[in-house]
């Protein structure tokens, strides 16, 4: 449906072709496998990193390609050409969750021993801070850490945690004050190691990724590892909200374009009653109103980028865009299954796929009634 419009340059089109052609190349024959498995191999990162892809928007010094977000923008578009949301979903959690706090928090200490081996793929991270009571309530987190000679000893439960099972260091959470509320929240980079235990959760979409129950008992984690500031972790909480919610939206954009595209093209080939389903009215109707969603997706989504590069703290902008893409993408694959018939509702056929793992949207990152009581209080309501 045309190419991407600003906010991007030349050179950010030529990364998106180069992209494309690594996951096409490298990732997408593999997607039925892997969401059999309901596993994607540890390579993934290692190949990627290879290509740039895990730090474009981490300095230079550190690794990366010493791009921007909108380098990062570009690759949140193209995952979705992975065929899989759960590997689109372990690689994402990675780049534009886990590793963020460490870039923007971290001292150079734990910039050398996390984030450089991250952006190498070597490593592999998840951000553990939703908990089995506590999900956008993140004021209620109850994983605390005691402070002990050396540094902290935690306990608790974190949950629907992306790279739960695999992860090798796990940005998370805790309480370090005995008051309730905001303050007293700090965040501690943990190992895994002993008293760390990861149990894989089942879930109806994004089935290559492992996503998990992680428990804490007695974990010892040295003071080094405090990420931040003592007890002014609902900062860092709030920091990186903005880009995850973005970097949805994004998702979502790519995902409906890709839909929309593979969807008229099997309208196109796909006959019935003596002419293409393309020919019947009905169909063409509606795929003309899906391309249109599609497009306003993105327009939104777009103008919400362009303030966030801007250095604009464009909250209401980016909200809009998380509610307005996530549900609106789950529609699309409903009516894109629908298109196909039968043949959607199979297994081996992308669309079924597609489906599920679009359910997720309004949900993560912030659910889409959180979306709507922030909009709330930024209209002035």
């Amino acid at each position: 449906m045309g190419s991407p419009p600003p906010p991007f340059s030349d050179e950010h089109e030529e990364l998106r072709q180069s992209a494309r052609g690594f996951i096409e190349r490298e990732l997408t024959p593999h997607a039925q496998t892997w969401e059999e498995e309901q596993w994607f191999p540890d390579d993934v990162f290692p190949k990627l990193a290879k290509q740039g892809l895990l730090g474009l928007k981490y300095p230079v010094e550190l690794g990366g390609q010493g791009g921007d977000y909108l380098h990062e923008a570009v690759l949140c578009e193209e995952m979705a050409r992975v065929g899989s949301g759960g590997t689109a979903a372990g690689i994402g959690a990675h780049v534009n969750i886990a590793t963020p706090p460490i870039w923007k928090f971290g001292d150079d200490e734990q910039k050398q021993r996390y984030l450089v081996p991250a952006i190498r793929g070597e490593r592999i991270g998840a951000l553990g801070i939703t908990e089995p009571g506590a999900g956008s309530d993140v004021a209620s987190i109850q994983t605390r850490a005691e402070r002990v000679d050396g540094g902290f000893v935690v306990n608790g439960e974190k949950t629907y945690i992306t790279n739960g099972v695999r992860a090798h260091f796990i940005v998370t959470a805790v309480k370090t004050t005995k008051e309730g509320g905001h303050h007293g929240i700090s965040f501690l980079i943990i190992e895994r190691g002993e008293g760390v235990t990861s149990s894989k959760l089942q879930k109806l979409g994004w089935h290559a990724s492992d996503t998990a129950t992680i428990a804490f008992e007695d974990v010892f984690v040295p003071h080094e590892n405090l990420l931040g500031e003592l007890n002014e972790g609902f900062k860092l909480i709030m920091a990186n909200f903005q880009w995850e919610r973005l970097a949805m939206a994004l998702g979502a954009v790519g995902a409906m374009s890709l839909a929309w595209e593979r969807t008229a093209a099997y309208a196109r080939e796909r006959h019935a009653f003596g002419s293409p389903l393309s020919g019947h009215q009905a169909i063409r109707h509606k795929l003309a109103d899906l391309a249109t969603v599609a497009y306003t997706a993105r327009c939104v989504t777009y103008d919400a980028l362009r303030r966030f590069v801007a250095g604009e703290e464009p909250l209401r902008e980016v909200t809009m865009a998380k509610l307005a893409t996530q549900r609106a993408a789950f529609d699309l694959m409903d009516a894109c299954l629908q298109i196909h018939g039968g043949a959607g509702y199979m297994r081996e056929v992308w669309v079924e796929r597609a489906a599920r793992d679009a359910r997720l949207g309004p949900i993560g990152g912030g659910s889409d009634e959180i979306m709507r009581e922030i909009l709330g209080r930024t209209l002035g309501l």
